[in-house]
């Protein structure tokens, strides 16, 4: 087990308290109002399965924290991932908000079993992602290539070549459910496109970087869903 800095854990909690926070914000106050129990419910999911997520890697294994704690656009080193972060950040920030203000105008409604639905796909997106993390500490938040780093070919990787970008995707349909908004789909469906041309770019990158991600490629022919794509 790795020894864990305070700082990196101090570094860890401020940022899923900031998000926490921001999230709030942005599920509250275009409603204006706290009398929205599917945006409390989505909170806690949310931020509880994240917490999970990061006391068990800051015990076992801290450096994926590490690099996890390097994200959004301006931790890109390439120009079109930094496009690419900056528009995902912004359709992922539209999707509460819109389903803030669709609770206020009451412009959908989703039966409550859907909404629950929702979260538990909230809940079963962070938890392959968990898996995924587990997998492969080298997973980081910006696209890059880590000393000693090598191909993972098990676990998830066995089945698709992203999958924690596919655990994201999981996680996308619940979204909307979890926050009782159909229209919060728009901006989902924006951010899932972003998301396509972000892994589409980062099999590039990895080809052209990573010893061995080339056979990897044709060993595991899908990129998101088995037998589909």
């Amino acid at each position: 087990m790795e020894t864990v800095s305070a700082d990196l854990t101090k570094r860890a909690f401020i940022g899923l308290l900031q998000f926490v926070i921001a999230l709030a914000l942005f599920l509250f106050v275009p409603a204006w109002s706290i009398h929205f129990w599917q945006a409390w419910l989505f909170i806690f999911v949310f931020s509880s399965s994240i917490l999970f997520i990061t006391v068990y890697f800051l015990k076992k294994d801290p450096a994926l924290i590490q690099r996890r704690l390097k994200a959004g656009a301006t931790a890109e080193k390439e120009q079109k991932q930094k496009v690419i972060q900056l528009l995902a950040t912004i359709f992922f920030i539209c999707t509460p908000i819109i389903g803030s203000l669709d609770h206020r105008f009451q412009w959908s409604h989703i039966p409550r079993n859907v909404v629950i639905l929702g979260d538990a796909l909230v809940a079963l997106g962070l938890f392959i992602i968990f898996l995924v993390f587990k997998e492969n500490t080298f997973t980081s938040s910006t696209i890059e290539i880590a000393q000693n780093q090598r191909v993972i070919d098990t676990g998830p990787y066995s089945l698709v070549r992203h999958p924690m970008y596919a655990a994201s995707f999981v996680m996308f349909i619940g979204m909307p459910l979890a926050i009782g908004s159909l229209w919060a789909y728009i901006p989902v469906l924006f951010l899932s496109g972003t998301i396509v041309w972000r892994l589409l770019d980062e099999e590039k990158f990895l080809e052209k970087n990573l010893t061995g991600y080339t056979a990897y490629r044709q060993e595991v022919r899908y990129r998101l869903i088995p037998y589909i794509w």
